[in-house]
């Protein structure tokens, strides 16, 4: 069964303001995400956020700056994953988006 990928709407408006390599990615991302669920082992640097139930991040860009994305399951039984942020790795606060 397929996932089903939401993205936050904050996220939304800020996806037009991400460089283009980063956004590809992102768009790659949403694509694993929903053939294969939202445990994503392969991309960079991703791992389960300490504290944080059902959340996740991976790298999308590394370097200066480094791009990450973050996202959780918000239904099993439907299966059903939000991605709440993509931005700078400086930027991200973990705590407010999971």
């Amino acid at each position: 069964m397929v996932w089903t990928v939401k993205l936050s709407r904050k996220l939304q408006k800020k996806i037009e303001k991400l460089p283009p390599r980063p956004r590809k990615r992102l768009n790659f991302l949403v694509k694993e995400i929903q053939q294969y669920g939202p445990v994503q082992d392969k991309w960079p640097n991703f791992g389960k956020l300490r504290g944080k139930i059902d959340c996740y991040h991976c790298h999308l860009k590394k370097g200066d700056p480094t791009y990450v994305a973050v996202w959780r399951v918000t239904e099993y039984e439907v299966k059903i994953v939000e991605i709440k942020y993509a931005g700078t790795h400086e930027g991200v606060n973990y705590n407010r988006i999971c």
